[in-house]
């Protein structure tokens, strides 16, 4: 997914390290083009910046009706990873490493964008009923790693049972569930749905930092209570979370976790780097469109691609890490 913000800004991210639960409130960004819906933005923001490698949180839907889908031409992206998550609908996914996916429900759609890619994304019609739902994420790639090449990998987790719960593991490992997609950091990935009136401890592993979105019921984390779309957050340092659905209906959240990330990034709209330099570079190569980023084929929407927004005025220089509240 894009991030289509008219004049998106530079966000300089390094490790969170804050022990106990922190809620992240979500911000309501257009995911622009013909078929606009709005999408609630947790990561980033200047409370906090990244959860593990975790750098990047868009959670949209439920949306409804003909004109309620996902429409967003080819654009680029270098530095990371994308993560498609869905809940409900379809999105025909098309990437300049050739790759044409369908992305579903329950269902991990993993592109590596290296030093660069393009795609598109457009929500497939299933009838006057259908409903899009789900959530974007990006993962930041390593210094190591940010140059590799473009990449794709599909995975459909098999549920498993946990008490008073079921989850789908599509990164990393829990309760004895492992994902064979690849990343280049230790993270976690997960949906687990609970039910009514449920109480779950989940194991965890104390070098991970967690992050938990609320996508329905009435959630708590510890004590702390949860509207849908907030994201709470726990420190490194504990071996068991504790995820709770207080409410008489069914609740589901994804948990989200990975060790600190000790590199500092610039992320501007749709990129990952490390200085303003390589931002604009970046910029200049895909306004030229350079084979740094390929070309989509088969994408029939009314744009070509999207163009790279204008850069801001003054340089994009990261914030030291004591001017940032945990370093986010």
């Amino acid at each position: 997914m894009s991030n289509l913000e008219a004049a998106p800004t530079e966000v300089a991210c390094s490790a969170s390290r804050t022990a106990g639960i922190e809620v992240l409130h979500p911000r309501e960004v257009p995911l622009g083009g013909p078929r606009a819906i709005p999408v609630q933005r947790t990561l980033p923001q200047r409370q906090r910046s990244l959860i593990g490698a975790w750098c990047f949180l868009d959670h949209y839907g439920p949306v409804t009706g003909p004109t309620a889908g996902m429409d967003v031409a080819p654009h680029p992206h270098t530095g990371l990873q994308t993560v498609s998550w869905l809940f409900s609908g379809e999105v025909d996914h098309r990437d300049s490493a050739g790759v044409h996916a369908i992305v579903r429900p329950g269902e991990l759609n993993l592109m590596t964008a290296g030093a660069g890619i393009c795609h598109s994304e457009v929500s497939v019609p299933s009838g006057p009923g259908s409903v899009l739902h789900g959530a974007q994420l990006w993962v930041a790639l390593p210094d190591a790693a940010r140059h590799t090449g473009r990449d794709f990998a599909h995975y459909a987790p098999e549920p498993i049972a946990l008490p008073g719960a079921q989850a789908r593991v599509f990164l990393g490992e829990l309760a004895g569930s492992r994902s064979p997609a690849h990343t280049f950091t230790p993270l976690l990935g997960a949906q687990i749905d609970l039910d009514s009136n449920a109480a779950l401890d989940v194991d965890i592993d104390p070098a991970f930092e967690h992050g938990v979105l609320c996508d329905a019921g009435e959630i708590e984390i510890g004590p702390t209570a949860l509207a849908v779309g907030d994201l709470g957050y726990q420190g490194p340092g504990r071996t068991t979370l504790h995820i709770a659905n207080a409410g008489g209906q069914p609740g589901r959240v994804l948990l989200l976790g990975g060790t600190p990330f000790t590199e500092e990034l610039v992320m501007w709209w749709n990129f990952v780097g490390r200085n303003h330099d390589e931002i604009v570079t970046y910029r200049r190569l895909w306004q030229a469109r350079d084979e740094r980023f390929g070309a989509v084929t088969g994408y029939q929407g009314t744009l070509a691609r999207l163009p790279a927004p204008p850069l801001p005025g003054t340089p994009l220089l990261p914030r030291q890490a004591s001017n940032r509240k945990d370093a986010g």
